[in-house]
């Protein structure tokens, strides 16, 4: 189980990027648009403004139970140790072991 501050600190990053995603997105479609240098050193200082965790490339994925930032799997959202014990009780439909 990861700490209650690292997962509460992934949800604050996530709500501040939904927050400032939009201003961010409109400064940085004027950047590409621009031809003028001091235009784009205006803009980009702008964006430099913003706070550092309301980039999208500060998210990290996190396991929905436990918080597991590493071995997480995307289309169930979940870490490798959680997937399989969902797997082996059958909490997961159309997830099953695998033999050969």
């Amino acid at each position: 189980m990861a700490k209650k501050g690292m997962i509460e600190r992934e949800k604050k990053r996530q709500r501040l990027v939904l927050k400032y995603s939009e201003k961010r997105n409109k400064l940085k479609q004027e950047f590409k648009e621009t031809e003028f240098l001091e235009k784009k050193i205006e803009i980009s200082r702008k964006l430099q403004k913003f706070p550092k965790n309301s980039s999208v490339t500060r998210l990290h994925n996190r396991c929905i139970i436990t918080g597991r930032p590493k071995g997480y799997l995307r289309d169930f959202a979940l870490s490798r140790h959680c997937l399989r014990e969902m797997a082996h009780q059958g909490l997961l439909p159309g997830v099953k072991k695998a033999s050969w």
